[in-house]
């Protein structure tokens, strides 16, 4: 009999606020047990994270995942570095796009999918200017002004 999967999504939105998101990518990640227990729980925290490269290998830093309560002597360390798993084709094009000025890795979205395996939805992003921000904020604020009036003619 099959597990059911569980729906946990744990997202960055600081991410969409501080970067412009060009390029989608899902990629596995290498946990330890009471890691993915912990994720399960949903005590996990992508605010601060962000990947690096080292030989050739995509790693993620500072993805905050809490000691797990129920673990022992065996718990992981929480801000360890945890290598992810792409194609060698696309792990070649977000090297080549590092490079060039101005590009950044970010993770966005950690994630179980149907068959219930852990995944980090990531991002090559690029750093908004404060104007930008201010852009996002207007146009976010508009939205909510014509939700409103909708709302009240409604």
């Amino acid at each position: 009999m099959a597990k059911k999967a569980t729906h946990i999504e744990l997202v960055n939105r600081k991410a969409s606020f501080n970067y412009e998101l060009l390029e989608s990518y899902k990629a596995g990640i290498i946990l330890a047990g009471t890691e993915i227990k912990s994720i399960r729980e949903g005590k996990a925290n992508l605010s601060d994270s962000y990947c690096f490269f080292k030989d050739d290998e995509l790693w993620v830093k500072n993805l905050h995942i809490a000691e797990y309560s129920f673990g022992t002597y065996n718990n992981h360390v929480p801000l360890r570095q945890r290598k992810l798993l792409l194609q060698k084709r696309e792990l070649k094009k977000l090297h080549s796009k590092i490079k060039e000025r101005g590009f950044t890795i970010i993770p966005y979205k950690l994630f179980f999918n149907e068959r219930n395996l852990c995944k980090l939805e990531i991002y090559l992003a690029r750093g908004k200017k404060s104007f930008d921000k201010r852009e996002t904020i207007k146009a976010r604020d508009e939205q909510k002004n014509i939700d409103r009036i909708k709302k009240s003619y409604r």
